[in-house]
């Protein structure tokens, strides 16, 4: 992938999951790669795989400590990044939470801390950052979604709820900085086999569980490498996998069978657990 050699790319949330993978993969193809997460220590271990990948020596990788949610620090480590890094020419917003649980027991304060990170912190990357790639002459911005940001699915009230809001912060922006050539996309990926996944995956409600089972597992790796085929095609919807092409298209143009697929796996919950009641 020639298009991405000497791209000074930056990745929020890229010390684990789908965000380091790309971190990788990008840098195999000879971009010079920033990543951005809270955790320090695994920062640190990134940052050293990713200089591991790196095409060539001259390769630069950086990283740096950052809350997405947190809109003062997202204005002091972005403007640090610019003057140490210089402008991105791709900007991969991937920080994220999941909050998975019945509505009714989801407390505001995860409901909070979901749409502050997943939500906010995409908006308070982006308000940052645009200014200096129109000042620089355009470049890309994509979005994490996911699956649960297009149809709404059983226990996630949060994250779908942030992640409905991402494509639609993302179909605003993207319509007012097509003029300043910054082209917009939205990343929308299946149940990933991320650390955060294999800790939702401990409290997830069965009907939650069910529904997931019909969609299958990705790789991180797998999901990383079609958002790189996807960002020099422009098209707005990067959706890996084949299922999950099937249910986009399936809530926009038949969201009766979408609904009714998802219904019938949660009425299967619900009988198994009729039979092995705890």
């Amino acid at each position: 992938m020639k298009f991405y050699k000497d791209k000074i790319v930056y990745i929020t949330g890229g010390s684990s999951g789908i965000g380091l993978a790309a971190a990788k993969l990008l840098a195999s193809h000879g971009a010079h790669v920033v990543i951005f997460a809270r955790d320090r220590a695994r920062l640190k271990s990134a940052r050293a795989a990713i200089e591991e990948a790196r095409k060539g020596e001259g390769q630069r990788v950086a990283s740096m400590p950052m809350d997405v949610s947190d809109n003062r620090d997202v204005e002091r480590t972005m403007k640090r990044a610019v003057r140490e890094t210089g402008v991105p020419d791709i900007l991969i917003n991937s920080a994220g939470i999941v909050r998975v649980d019945y509505f009714e027991r989801l407390p505001f304060a995860q409901f909070d801390e979901t749409v502050k990170v997943d939500l906010y912190g995409t908006w308070s990357v982006c308000k940052c950052l645009v200014p200096h790639m129109k000042n620089r002459g355009g470049g890309h911005i994509v979005n994490v979604s996911s699956a649960a940001g297009y149809t709404g699915v059983f226990g996630y009230s949060a994250y779908s709820a942030a992640k409905f809001g991402v494509i639609g912060f993302s179909e605003c922006i993207r319509s007012e900085l097509r003029r300043a050539n910054i082209r917009v996309q939205v990343l929308c990926p299946p149940d990933t086999d991320t650390p955060g996944f294999q800790e939702e995956l401990k409290i997830r409600p069965p009907e939650t569980q069910a529904i997931a089972e019909s969609a299958g597992i990705y790789r991180p790796e797998a999901v990383a490498g079609a958002l790189l085929k996807g960002i020099p095609r422009g098209t707005f919807m990067i959706l890996p996998g084949f299922m999950n092409k099937v249910a986009y298209y399936a809530k926009r143009f038949a969201p009766w069978l979408l609904d009714l697929f998802m219904e019938m796996d949660i009425r299967k919950a619900d009988r198994a657990r009729a039979k092995n009641p705890r």
